[in-house]
Formats: C-alpha cells, sequence, structure tokens
C-alpha cells in the first residue's frame, strides 16, 4: 500500500484575500506577513511559505538592483521591479496547492505586491537612512547591494567576429548629487585608497560572486576584472548561465542592446494534433511533428544546419544572438524523431499527449525521451488547440437548444457550465465540476441529462449516479421541478417495490434500460457488484470528495464502474490537495496522472513550480466562486440604483483644464512606464475634481454648491431620514471623510461616525458596536480601503459609493459590510456617476464590455485605461458637454 503523505500546517488565502497562517496567526496585514517571510521571522518551510518567501526575495532583488530613487513617489519606483501581467499570471499557475488557493488569481497577486510595497513604504519612511541603507537593513543579503554592475555588450569593433563580445565591470559612484554614475571597476583603487574597509565591502560582491561562478573566479585571480575586456561568443554563453548567482550576489547586471533578459533558445519542438481530423475523444490517438524553434519560431532545414555544426554557446540565426547546445539538441531531436516514427505506427494517447503539453513527466520514458523543458518545447495545433481553447472558454462553445423551460431557468453562468460539460462529453472526456456550494451544479447536470436524452445517446442504459444518502431527496426534488419527464429511479431495496428489485437483480441491464437517471448511494455502491459489469453512457460522481481515498472500498467500486462520460462533482475544492486531486482525476480521467506512485514521485520533483500539474488538470476543471458577481447567494435582495449628478461650472472648467493638461503630458512622454505613471496621476485629479472643487484645490471649502455629488447627497438624504434608515457611506480618499461627516450633520440634524486609515485598531470595533446598537448614529462614513472588508454594519440598510473604484469587485466587498449574514432588510446601493465625465463612460464599459469582467476584477478599470493610445485615452476622458445641461 502507499502511504499517502499528510499536508503540514501551511499559509492559506482567506475568501477576503488575505494571507493567514494557522502556526503564527499574529500578523497584521498582508504586506507585513510576506515581509516577516523574507525576513525570516517565520521559519516554516512548508510549500506556501517557500513559494511567497522566493516569489517576494525575487521581488526585492530587483528592487533593490535599481539603486536609490529619485524623489520621495516610489510609486513608479515599485513598478519597475514589479513582474508584469504575464509575468503575474505565470507566477499564479506555479503556486503549490495550499487552502484557498481558488481565490488566488493574478488579481490577488498584484494586491499582494501593493500590500508589501505599503509595507516597505513604511518601514522606509520610518527608517533615517538612505533607501540602499533600508534594503541592507532587511536581511543581510542585501548589505552589498548596489555597488557593483556587470556589463555584457556586443563588440562591434572586431573585425574577426571571433571576440564578439565586450565585457566591463564597474562601480556605482555618487559623485554627481543623487545620480549614480558607474565607473571602471579600476577606479575603485583609486577612489578608496586608503580606506581598506570601504574597498572590502565594494569587493565583497565580487567575492562571493567567484565562489559560484568559475568564469569570475578566473577574472578576479588574474586581475583581469579590472579593465575591460573582449569576449569569445562561448565567454558571454558561460557569463549569462552564471547571471543568478550574480544576482544572488547582489551585483547589478545590465546587457546592453542584445536582449531584455537573456537570449532566446533554440529548442526541439514538439506538435501535436489528433491523427484523424474528426475523430477526437478520449480513445482518439494523437501524432506530433518535429522540430528545432528559435522563439516560437521554426527554423528551416539550413538553419537548423548551421545550428548543429556551431560550437555551442552563443550561435547568431536569423539575425539574432542565440543560446544553443547543439551536441544535446542534436541528440533530442534525434530521440524525438524516432519518437515520432513510432507514434506513427503505434499511436500516441490523448492522456500522453496532454502529459507533454503540460511538461508533466509522469511516465519518464514511456513517449520519447525524459522531458528537458530547458531544451524543448511542445505546443498543441488544429483541432487539438481548439478543444483546449474551448475548455478555458466554455462560453464560446456551440450548444443544441435547450429543451422546455430549462433555458430561461438557467442562469449565465450555469449555461456555461451546461455547455462545458456538453463538450467534454461530446468527446469522452471527464471533467470536474467544482463549483461554489450553493451555485447550481445539480440544476447544471440535470440540463446535461436532459440534453442527452433528446439527442438519444440514453437509449439502452441510464446516467448512473453515484451521491451520499443524504442528497437523494435533492436530487429527486431538483428533478421533478426542473425536469419533470426525466425518469428515475433509486437503485435501493428500501426504495424499490419486492417485484422491481427481484427484476432488477434477475436482469440489470434490461431492468435499467427503461430509466434515464440511475441512483445509487455510495454505501450501497459496493454492495451491487452487477452495476460494474455494465458499460453506461455516463457515470456522476457527487460530493466526489468522498471518493479521495483512493484504497477504500467505496473508492475503488466508483473507479471500477464503466462509462464513456466521467463527471465529478463537488464544492471543495480539489486543487488544494495533491491526494484528492489524484484520485478524483483517477475517477474523471484514468491514466492522465499516472499511478499513484508515479504521481507522488512526479510531484516531490515539483519543488517550487506546480505549473505542469496546473496545466495539466486545469482543462477538467470547471471552478466558479461565489465571490462572481452573477452568483446568487441566500442573503436577502439587494438594489442596486446609479445616481446620477450634474457637475457644478466650477467642476466642469477644472476638468476641462484637466483634460488638456492631460493630452499635454501624454504627447510628451514617449517611456511606457513613466506614461503610466502619468495617465494614473492624471485619473486621480478627475476623481478628485468629479468629488469637489475643494478636493482638487485643497483649500477645505467644501461649500455644497459647489459641487453637484453634494448637492445630490443632499437630495438623497432628506428621504433617507425621514425613513429613520441608517447609511454608509464609502469613499476612497481619507480627506474626504471628514468633509462628508459634515455635509451629513447638516442634512441628518445628528453626528455620525468616521473610520479611516488613521482610526486605530482597537477603536474600530467600539465604533463598529456603536453604529450596530445605537439606533441615534444615522450614517458611518467609511474610507473603502479602511473599511472595504471584515466589519459588519447590518445597522445599515443604505449603501453610498460616493466615489467609484472602478473595480467592482472592491465596491461588492464594500456593499458587502451591510448586505451580509444577519441583514434583515432589503439594501439599497447608491452609486454615485458624475454624468459627461470619465465616470460615466467607465461605468458603461464595466457594464457593457462583460468579456472584459475578470480583467477589471482583477485589477480595475485604471490599468484598462493605461493601455489605451493617446488618442483613444483622450476621446474617453473628454467632458461631454451635453450631458451637463
Amino acid at each position: 500500500m502507499i502511504a499517502i503523505p499528510s499536508i503540514p500546517s501551511d499559509v492559506r488565502i482567506t475568501p477576503q484575500g488575505m494571507l493567514r497562517d494557522e502556526a503564527h496567526p499574529a500578523h497584521s496585514g498582508n504586506g507585513l506577513f510576506l515581509l516577516s517571510l523574507i525576513e525570516n521571522k517565520i521559519h516554516d518551510s512548508t510549500p506556501g511559505k517557500r513559494y511567497f518567501r522566493t516569489l517576494f526575495s525575487n521581488y526585492l532583488r530587483k528592487l533593490a538592483a535599481l539603486g536609490e530613487p529619485s524623489g520621495s513617489d516610489l510609486t513608479v519606483f515599485y513598478l519597475q521591479a514589479r513582474p508584469n501581467e504575464s509575468e503575474t499570471s505565470f507566477q499564479v499557475l506555479s503556486a503549490p496547492p495550499i487552502t484557498g488557493s481558488e481565490y488566488f488569481d493574478a488579481g490577488l497577486l498584484s494586491r499582494f505586491y501593493q500590500d508589501f510595497e505599503e509595507a516597505l513604504q513604511e518601514r522606509f519612511t520610518a527608517s533615517k537612512g538612505t533607501f540602499t541603507e533600508f534594503m541592507r537593513s532587511l536581511s543581510p543579503a542585501w548589505k552589498d547591494v548596489g555597488k557593483v554592475a556587470f556589463h555584457l555588450a556586443e563588440n562591434k569593433g572586431d573585425p574577426s567576429g571571433n571576440l564578439p563580445f565586450a565585457f566591463m565591470a564597474s562601480f556605482i559612484w555618487k559623485a554627481e548629487g543623487d545620480k549614480p554614475k558607474h565607473l571602471p571597476l579600476a577606479a575603485a583603487l583609486k577612489a578608496y585608497a586608503g580606506q581598506p574597509q570601504a574597498l572590502e565591502t565594494l569587493l565583497a560582491p565580487i567575492q562571493n560572486a567567484a565562489g559560484k561562478s568559475p568564469l569570475i573566479r578566473q577574472l578576479l585571480e588574474s586581475r583581469r576584472i579590472f579593465q575591460p575586456a573582449a569576449w569569445s561568443s562561448q565567454e558571454a554563453y558561460a557569463f549569462l548561465q552564471d547571471i543568478p548567482r550574480f544576482e544572488e550576489a547582489n551585483i547589478v547586471v545590465r546587457i546592453v542592446n542584445l536582449w531584455k533578459t537573456t537570449p532566446a533558445k533554440a529548442k526541439v519542438s514538439v506538435t501535436l494534433d489528433v491523427q484523424k481530423k474528426g475523430l477526437f475523444g478520449a480513445d482518439a490517438l494523437l501524432n506530433f511533428s518535429v522540430g528545432i524553434s528559435l522563439g516560437g519560431e521554426t527554423l528551416t532545414p539550413a538553419e537548423i544546419e548551421e545550428l548543429l555544426h556551431s560550437q555551442g554557446g552563443l550561435v547568431r540565426i536569423k539575425g539574432q544572438w542565440t543560446s544553443a547546445e547543439p551536441e544535446k539538441i542534436a541528440a533530442l531531436l534525434e530521440q524525438w524523431q524516432e519518437a515520432e516514427r513510432l507514434a506513427r505506427l503505434e499511436g500516441l494517447s490523448i492522456a500522453a499527449g496532454l502529459r507533454l503539453l503540460a511538461g508533466a513527466d509522469l511516465q519518464p520514458g514511456k513517449v520519447g525521451p525524459p522531458m528537458d523543458q530547458d531544451c524543448c518545447s511542445f505546443e498543441a495545433s488544429g483541432e487539438l488547440k481548439n478543444l483546449l481553447q474551448d475548455l478555458r472558454n466554455p462560453a464560446e462553445i456551440p450548444l443544441p437548444e435547450l429543451p422546455g423551460n430549462l433555458g430561461q431557468v438557467l442562469r449565465p453562468y450555469q449555461f456555461d457550465g451546461v455547455k462545458y460539460l456538453w463538450r467534454t462529453s461530446s468527446l469522452g472526456l471527464g471533467t470536474c465540476l467544482a463549483d461554489d456550494m450553493g451555485l447550481g451544479k445539480t440544476l447544471q447536470v440535470l440540463a446535461l441529462i436532459k440534453l442527452w436524452k433528446e439527442s438519444g445517446a440514453l437509449q439502452k442504459l441510464p446516467v448512473l449516479l453515484v451521491l451520499p444518502a443524504t442528497l437523494l431527496a435533492n436530487w429527486k426534488n431538483e428533478s421533478a421541478r426542473f425536469t419533470p419527464d426525466l425518469r428515475l429511479v433509486t437503485l435501493h431495496a428500501s426504495a424499490m417495490e419486492k417485484k422491481e428489485w427481484s427484476e432488477f437483480e434477475e436482469d440489470a441491464e434490461a431492468y435499467l434500460s427503461q430509466f434515464d437517471l440511475a441512483l445509487v448511494t455510495y454505501g450501497m455502491l459496493p454492495r451491487l457488484p452487477k452495476l460494474a459489469e455494465l458499460d453506461f453512457p455516463a457515470v456522476i460522481a457527487d460530493e466526489a470528495q468522498a471518493i479521495k481515498n483512493p484504497v477504500s472500498k467505496q473508492s475503488r467500486a466508483v473507479r471500477s464502474l464503466h462509462a464513456r462520460q466521467r463527471i465529478a462533482l463537488t464544492g471543495t475544492p480539489v486543487e488544494n490537495r495533491l491526494a484528492d486531486l489524484w484520485s478524483i482525476f483517477d475517477f474523471v480521467n484514468p491514466g492522465l496522472l499516472g499511478t499513484l506512485k508515479h504521481f507522488l514521485d512526479f510531484s516531490k520533483k515539483l519543488g517550487n513550480d506546480y505549473t505542469p500539474l496546473r496545466k495539466l488538470t486545469q482543462p477538467f476543471i470547471l471552478r466558479r466562486l461565489k465571490t462572481d458577481r452573477r452568483i446568487i447567494t441566500d442573503l436577502p435582495d439587494k438594489t442596486e440604483v446609479k445616481v446620477y449628478c450634474t457637475l457644478s461650472k466650477r467642476q466642469a472648467a477644472l476638468y476641462q483644464n484637466c483634460v488638456e493638461e492631460m493630452q499635454r503630458a501624454i504627447q510628451q512622454e514617449q517611456d511606457g512606464i513613466r506614461r503610466k505613471g502619468i495617465v494614473l496621476g492624471f485619473l486621480m485629479r478627475f476623481k478628485q475634481i468629479c468629488n469637489h472643487p475643494a478636493h482638487f484645490l485643497g483649500n477645505g471649502d467644501y461649500t455644497p454648491e459647489d459641487a453637484g455629488k453634494f448637492l445630490r447627497l443632499g437630495e438623497l438624504i432628506e428621504s433617507i431620514a425621514s425613513r429613520q434608515e441608517k447609511l454608509l457611506i464609502f469613499t476612497q480618499f481619507r480627506e474626504m471623510t471628514q468633509a462628508l461627516h459634515d455635509h451629513l450633520q447638516n442634512c441628518f440634524g445628528h453626528s455620525g461616525l468616521i473610520l479611516h486609515g488613521g482610526t486605530p485598531v482597537k477603536e474600530r470595533a467600539e465604533l463598529v458596536r456603536t453604529f450596530q446598537e445605537d439606533d441615534s448614529i444615522p450614517f458611518f462614513v467609511l474610507s473603502l480601503k479602511a473599511a472595504g472588508t471584515g466589519l459588519n454594519l447590518t445597522a445599515a440598510n443604505h449603501v453610498i459609493h460616493f466615489d467609484r473604484w472602478w473595480n467592482p469587485a472592491v465596491e461588492n466587498q464594500a456593499s458587502d459590510r451591510a448586505f451580509r449574514i444577519g441583514q434583515k432588510r432589503n439594501v439599497l446601493i447608491h452609486k454615485f456617476i458624475c454624468k459627461g465625465t470619465l465616470e460615466e463612460k467607465i461605468d458603461e464599459l464595466i457594464m457593457g464590455k462583460q468579456n472584459l469582467a475578470d480583467e477589471l476584477l482583477n485589477e480595475g478599470a485604471e490599468k484598462l485605461l493605461t493601455q489605451m493610445t493617446n488618442d483613444e485615452l483622450l476621446h474617453f476622458v473628454q467632458l461631454d458637454s451635453k450631458q451637463l445641461e
């Protein structure tokens, strides 16, 4: 018997997007927690902690390599070190299975980076030294940061072509104000003459690098490191291979006019597709073609010949320097060409092909040579590529017309779920529908079964549904309500007439052929061995976590059933526990994850990168969360209304001036990062002007008549106050909280409460208690960041979003302070929008472009605007004067 490893206590992610550690629960905020991981205040070496420690340690190294920031605003400075959108997505994909990983996406990771930067900024502000000195104080690993740099450039002055690269080591010399200046390393010997300790500190990173890199050790021992040098392509290649060691030693690496990071690498490329067009399914066979590619582009036979006959290292192909290992590539090419020949004779299974595409070497050597991701690339083409795209975007899958009124009953996300199940079942591929509890998995499956019946797929035998006994009544009731014409039978002696039970025992196949859906409990299934002798059109396992123990009797009984289609239903995120994942996949797609032994061995080799496993399993897991805006909850209904406000003349003038200033600023800026910072800065100004001229000008004169929102707020409060109802009003600006409180106090005739980021933590609970219990407190002004999550304020049944965050998820979290368990009344949510302004256009964008919902939820509309062209952006922010009338 194979022992399934236990899972130690690890970091977890809460549904609210907070990092928690059961072993060390006392921490404040995600940023400080991540800092504590890096500073080794939390010593456990569990996968989650290792993952986040590595992620943010790498970020700090990149930040440290930037040197000293200029100015007091570090926002753009931090962005230079932060990974881009594509890199963030890959980082999420490589995350290990931890509790709550279903909530972990690119948007949440970006928020973690922001939290981390805020914690850094807070620490730096409290320190008295320079930023470099502050970085050194975080950990001994950064004590030598920012002093030495290695430069590699192309040596265009080499006529022979034998020494095509140039190398120089420099040190950062702060001789011109705050701007660092690079000087040759030899100059350090003069600059630090008579200062042996300073010189020793300067050269310490090189000494560290020399201990890990033979190339630098030779340069240091020969003292050639102090002078510029011309290098061969082999020397340059050795340098590139050692870049991670240089960065670990906190040496800045600059590659001038060559590559952004490292050169493209020539690889053996394997492209997979179905053998016969139109014949795709679980039993389908794949074929593949083998070649050599560079940066995704296939090389010609002549280019391949040139590559294979080169000396290796760095080779110029297609006009660019390329990293290549000719001997290794030649050997791999020969091995994969032999595997290609065998695949054409014997065929390649879909499971084996998907493992290749994911880079999951679960059965080493069974198909081709052992995987070498560094020298091999795998990609899908043709029908196989189209299928995988369908599974990632089920909304685009075509579906036959739903019978009866199911088309009106299903909600959009449920309709997508039926599409997904229909597509996979038509191909004979097993899947796991892992929607949150209460999201209607039962209804989606009943709709699917109804489609199967209409298509004639249930002529001989019914669908077999294995489920806990406690859910029998639920399935019967749901079927009677939504699919009343489906013929159901419960395979249990107590639920069947004696004659029926005798007929079943005598000829199970003949008896079952009169039904569309047969229900059997997990406990009963092992006692009905006849079921394992039949070939069902589909077997569905509800609450599939019941089969997570692969050696249990009921788990073996379920996996022994025969069916063309297998579906697992569970509200428990299966991706969080490796053993559970294997058990469920061994049911839905037997063989995809190999044997349990192969799988456990493979899992141990993953280290901190779980990308291959996630890429392999993601197409077959459909997971939707209750945080989805379309999801129904059991809470009372809430009603959202848009409150349109008109700018005052003064606001309109300020807004138009801001548009003109923005036009001049972005047209003069070519750098993408700086342009993004400029755009974000102007978006903030537009928000301030829409709130009140005083907010933008900072003069403190919040006269209500000067701002459309203040006037509209007064009108709204009159109605709310007449009913003695309570109100929450959210703003994202701390400086607006007092102005709003003063205006509301005049409207209500009574003071309220304020909570923002500066409110002492020990006072917040008392403020919440007072608002909940004291009927005389009519309103609560809250900053969105400080109070958008975590508070229970069900005494209010009105929520006002005074200024929009432009992120539906953030706004919904704030609204849910009132709209949550314990609320007894309908909650009315008022969203303030200034007509004719950027606010109205962004609201239309969010509402109208549902295909952008994930991006908007995760990162907000600001990011989308920063990616627009200058003309698009100016048109978007332009004031519509017609809307001001």
